[in-house]
């Protein structure tokens, strides 16, 4: 296979520029707008219904957005058939009269009563909970997985991977903001899935660039790196261009419930396989890493040892 010759390495400063870009972009929207909460985070209620006949969600929205219940967020849940209403908690109305007052505004439009398959209630302690431990979890799987790095490489190219992934969940956080898009745990499973992935590309071209420095010693820093990240290209491009074909497919066949799931990670794949080129890279160059580092010691007394 014919290997490609981009001077990636070269054009790292625009790469910066364009991450710092949004970068800033995603903290103000984050920052000023937040992320809208599910009610695995913010509690609230959550109510499936069948039908005999695929529903019309769009009939079900309008209804519920009529009787005041205008915070509703009305999805199928496996087939068109079968409905899921999740509503966030209100002061006013405790959840049983609440679940009871959604089920006669949905009856009152259509022709055919909806059977309800499960009631669930989750209180706002039992989200902040939740919300803690979810982001708690997310927090110490990054350290370990960065600590492993630093161990198997160097800690600049393990500065160098946290740089990277950090730009990922941000910029992915970030479009979730301005978007508008939905958290819940869905959401937060999908990011430290994407966590994973990013730190999966980097450390294939960081392994190459350790074993690069090693071989080709009569060439630069940047050089090496630039060869590094060109041997692995095709590689990084196929494995990203089949699991987004795997995403697209979830995302139009696998229903709405795993939409924003989809996303994330479609988004985390890009900026993922976007980073390990033009962010982990140049970070541990910016840092100074350099053939010294990763050269293997050599024991003292080893060149006796050989001697007749």
């Amino acid at each position: 296979m014919k290997t490609t010759n981009i001077n990636f390495i070269g054009n790292r400063n625009k790469a910066i520029l364009f991450s710092s870009v949004l970068m800033l972009i995603s903290i103000v929207s984050l920052a000023t707008r937040g992320l809208q909460m599910g009610i695995d985070f913010t509690g609230g209620t959550l109510i499936e219904v069948g039908y005999q006949q695929a529903a019309d969600l769009t009939v079900l929205r309008n209804t519920l957005d009529t009787q005041g219940f205008d915070d509703a967020t009305v999805q199928n849940f496996g087939t068109t058939k079968d409905v899921l209403i999740r509503l966030k908690p209100h002061t006013d109305i405790s959840n049983a009269d609440l679940s009871t007052k959604v089920l006669e505004a949905i009856n009152k439009t259509t022709a055919e009563p909806a059977s309800v398959r499960r009631v669930e209630f989750v209180g706002p302690q039992v989200g902040d909970d939740l919300a803690e431990d979810g982001f708690l979890a997310l927090l110490y799987s990054t350290i370990c997985i960065l600590i492993y790095i630093a161990w198997r490489f160097e800690w600049k190219f393990s500065t160098g991977a946290i740089i990277a992934t950090i730009h990922d969940v941000v910029v992915t956080l970030g479009l979730f903001s301005i978007l508008g898009l939905e958290f819940d745990l869905t959401v937060l499973a999908a990011v430290l899935a994407l966590i994973g992935y990013s730190l999966n590309d980097t450390i294939v071209v960081y392994d190459r660039i350790r074993e690069n420095f090693r071989l080709l010693r009569n060439k630069s820093t940047e050089e090496v790196m630039n060869i590094s990240v060109n041997v692995t290209l095709s590689r990084t491009i196929m494995t990203s261009l089949t699991v987004i074909l795997v995403l697209i497919s979830l995302f139009f066949l696998g229903g709405e419930i795993i939409h924003n799931f989809s996303i994330v990670l479609l988004f985390g794949v890009f900026f993922g396989t976007y980073s390990s080129i033009f962010i982990a890279s140049p970070a541990a160059l910016l840092l100074g890493v350099s053939a010294e580092d990763l050269m293997i010691p050599v024991k003292e007394g080893a060149d006796i040892d050989r001697r007749p």
